[in-house]
């Protein structure tokens, strides 16, 4: 070969080697690859993805030296969790009638949201207007595509998946956007209806809302910014991690992504989130309350060293994304079992308490933890005994994890904390449990007798200790009248409801566990209470104050898309036959949304 071929040779390399480099540098996806095998997607693509979508081509700042791939050998068989026999003493008419009913509320506010406010992320039913509140891509419409598919409106879904693909991610009407929403309910609805229905143009757009939302952990340490400005991304500009956020919003990707990984072969979103659990897994045993994480972390910083611990609002999504990982994941990951069992038995330690029930029942709740440092530098814990809405999603998570896991005490725990949301219930005269009440902690989870006289002592500290000036005068009786306090309430902190899924999940997920029959009625009495006091013209409204009854009763113009996509879902499925959603073959993410499990070998 000449000297002059050669040459022209080596610059032909030389620049092929670069353009490698240059492509490399230009797009999201163009990371270096892992040296262990894909797992092979499970369905094969019948679209091109574009490389021109504007998440694509984003030129990435901090690349990943290496993806960490999914597990490539087939999962284990784990324990079936669905109870064997469900023997119902409802007959089948009655079920159905049930069953109706919840299928009819959810029509009566999809055809208010298709005709009052179709396409915007949220109906305002009084007033019968729009609201956008997570980027205006219709938080709604995606957030209920399964709803519509689980519950046979099928003519419906056909419209609504039509919509949704002409919905245009690169575009946001919200200056900041919540990742954590984004992704469990428009990411999560996305792929939870192409589970179901197979629809490859709802697979296409949950790749090009991953691919969105993976931009957003292009930062230093690789940590997720939650609250992230699309538009500046879109234009090139660097943001970093936030130095104060939710534990639970940082860590509850885990699902979804590990989902569309699985589903496309393409591991670069399980390498996202699962970088984000390593990093819970190695600070779980360093926080103050070693096992649980802090309610707000230092992503930037990976600092987990503030004071309060809770199961509440601010972390729900957090834990119950652990045992579903571990069964989404088919057992092949077994830190998400230790991270489980390390963090329920600091709760089960510290958080869940016996409530003193006037009528004796050994229930359970879950509560705040502060911790403060002494003079000496010990650690010393206070139980704020305040139960929040959303801490009852802890009975579903003790009855998932104790039966994946096979931890026998974790279903007595499952029951204990599902019947506590149900006396909360049953006793407001609304027959709905409000935000937020305090009680009176037991002293003995074994022995805890009724004392009228300690409960208005305690009614009388609550009340003091939200005045400036202590009454001593205060008359107990009257304030227990005025502010409608139930037997056993010391005070109510929050009377709103915003119609919350969190009770009748793990009522549902409690009763496809252990068959438990009276949980039929107590739903049934659940889901007439809330119909009988949020239904309006145009759907359902969120109630101001759930002590007022009657004339009284106030609500407000709001019917969050979670009403739909997980409230009146669990209540249909709750009284439908327990082979339609089975857990034995899907895993709910935090957003009500069944994500499939891969089938075991």
């Amino acid at each position: 070969m000449s000297r002059a071929r050669r040459q022209i040779l080596g610059a032909c390399l030389g620049a092929f080697l670069l353009l490698l480099l240059y492509r490399y540098n230009r797009t999201n996806d163009d990371i270096l690859p892992s040296t262990t095998p894909h797992a092979a997607p499970e369905v094969i693509l019948n679209f091109k993805i574009n490389p021109k979508y504007l998440w694509r081509k984003i030129p990435v700042r901090y690349p990943v030296t290496e993806v960490q791939p999914l597990p490539v050998t087939l999962p284990q068989t784990l324990p079936k969790v669905q109870s064997a026999e469900f023997k119902s003493r409802l007959n089948l008419d009655r079920q159905t009638t049930r069953q109706s009913a919840a299928k009819e509320a959810l029509e009566r506010c999809w055809k208010s949201y298709q005709s009052l406010a179709w396409g915007a992320d949220e109906l305002a039913p009084l007033s019968g207007s729009s609201k956008n509140m997570l980027g205006g891509w219709g938080a709604t419409l995606i957030d209920n595509l399964d709803t519509l598919w689980i519950m046979g409106m099928h003519d419906e879904f056909k419209k609504a998946v039509a919509a949704v693909a002409n919905i245009k991610f690169e575009d946001a009407q919200s200056l900041e956007i919540n990742t954590h929403d984004v992704n469990i309910h428009l990411l999560g609805g996305l792929l939870a209806a192409f589970d179901l229905s197979a629809d490859q143009k709802l697979l296409e757009k949950s790749i090009e809302l991953g691919d969105m939302l993976y931009v957003a952990f292009d930062t230093p340490n690789r940590m997720p910014i939650i609250h992230w400005n699309a538009n500046k991304a879109a234009h090139r500009e660097e943001q970093l991690a936030e130095e104060n956020v939710l534990g639970a919003e940082l860590g509850s990707f885990i699902l979804e992504f590990t989902r569309l990984s699985q589903i496309t072969g393409d591991p670069k979103y399980f390498d996202a989130a699962q970088r984000v659990m390593e990093l819970f897994d190695k600070q779980q045993d360093a926080t103050k309350l070693a096992g649980l994480w802090p309610v707000s972390v230092n992503a930037k910083e990976e600092l987990f060293n503030d004071d309060t611990f809770t199961l509440g609002a601010e972390a729900s999504s957090l834990y119950t994304s652990l045992p579903r990982a571990y069964a989404l994941l088919g057992g092949k990951v077994p830190m998400y079992r230790k991270m489980y069992e390390n963090a329920t038995l600091t709760a089960g330690g510290y958080n869940v308490f016996r409530p003193m029930h006037p009528e004796g029942k050994d229930v359970l709740l879950s509560g705040t933890v502060q911790v403060a440092m002494t003079e000496n530098g010990n650690s010393q814990t206070h139980l704020e005994s305040q139960m929040q809405y959303r801490s009852c999603f802890a009975g579903g998570m003790f009855a998932l994890g104790g039966a994946l896991l096979n931890i026998p005490t974790h279903q007595e725990i499952a029951h204990k904390l599902v019947d506590g949301c149900i006396w909360a219930h049953r006793v407001v005269p609304l027959g709905i449990m409000p935000e937020a009440f305090d009680v009176v902690p037991c002293a003995s989870q074994t022995n805890c007798p009724w004392s009228e006289w300690l409960w208005k002592q305690e009614v009388w500290k609550k009340a003091n200790s939200l005045e400036p000036e202590p009454n001593p005068t205060l008359n107990v009786d009257n304030f227990i009248k005025e502010h409608r306090l139930p037997k056993g309430f010391i005070g109510i902190s929050d009377i709103a409801y915003n119609l919350r899924p969190e009770a009748i999940e793990s009522i549902f997920t409690l009763y496809r566990i252990s068959g438990r029959e009276d949980l039929l009625d107590a739903a049934w009495d659940m889901f007439q209470a809330m119909q009988s006091a949020t239904q309006t013209k145009n759907g359902n409204a969120a109630i101001v104050a759930v002590t007022d009854e009657g004339s009284e009763l106030t609500l407000k113009d709001s019917m969050d898309s979670m009403w739909m996509s997980q409230t009146l879902k669990y209540f249909y499925l709750m009284f439908s036959s327990p082979g339609l959603i089975s857990l034995d073959e899907f895993v709910f993410n935090a957003g009500g949304h069944p994500l499939k499990r891969p089938k075991a070998s």
